[in-house]
Parts: structure tokens; C-alpha cells; sequence
């Protein structure tokens, strides 16, 4: 698919997609079309990689870590050892931030129910995180 289709499927704008590509991230085929500036042509394995770098993003992964991780997984993809590394740190990241929001999560709770009764004191963040 060219990168006006890329865009619709995985709901970027071009200028991310190119942006993407640029920085490394991305790596769609060369079409022979487009003369000096060749069409690139992208695939369902982009569009994963795609989904899968802005759910990194929205995790609070700088682009930077999730080239160096993009890198490492493709460097050693059929390392099955090295795979299983490599996705064990990630659920420990992701369980990590998920003990961080559950906690935010809860403070606000807190906080609404106190606002709502203005009984004792109110609640701390530090409690929660």
C-alpha cells in the first residue's frame, strides 16, 4: 500500500508516517514508480509495527527506545532465547506502569470522595504511589 493508504489504515498522519521513516522506524519497500523520489510501498507487517510503536509511545516511550527495541528485536529475531528477554522486559515495564497508574488511579478516587464528604484531611499522592 502507498503511504495515503498506510496513513488511513493506521490512523497517521503522512507527515508521522515520513516521519517514522526517517528517524528508522519504519522500513517500506522502494516502489519503481515516483522517479527520483521512488513510491514506498508499505505492508500488514508495517502496519503491526506501526500500532506497536504508538502503543509504546503511549506508554511513555521515547522514539529513541523504541528504535533501540525495534533494533534489537529484528537484530535477533530468531533467537528464541533472546526474544523471550526481550519480552519479559517489556511486561516488566508494562506492570510497572501499570502499578503507577493503578496508583494515580486511586489517589483521584481519593480525592474525588474527599471533595465529595470534606471529611478529615485530604488524601496525599504519596499514599498511593
Amino acid at each position: 500500500m502507498l503511504i495515503a493508504e498506510f496513513a488511513r489504515e493506521t490512523g497517521l498522519p503522512r507527515e508521522t508516517v515520513r516521519f517514522y521513516v526517517r528517524r528508522g522506524l519504519l522500513h517500506p519497500q522502494q516502489g519503481i514508480k515516483g522517479g527520483s523520489r521512488p513510491y514506498q510501498i508499505f505492508g500488514d507487517k508495517d502496519v503491526e509495527l506501526a500500532r506497536i510503536i504508538r502503543v509504546h509511545q503511549a506508554l511513555g516511550s521515547s522514539l529513541s527506545e523504541i528504535g533501540d527495541m525495534i533494533a534489537d528485536y529484528t537484530q535477533d529475531a530468531d533467537n528464541p532465547d533472546r526474544t523471550r528477554t526481550l519480552l519479559s522486559d517489556h511486561i516488566a515495564r508494562l506492570e510497572q506502569q501499570r502499578h503507577e497508574i493503578d496508583g494515580m488511579l486511586a489517589f483521584l478516587r481519593s480525592k474525588l470522595d474527599w471533595m465529595a464528604q470534606q471529611k478529615g484531611p485530604p488524601p496525599k499522592f504519596s499514599d498511593f504511589a
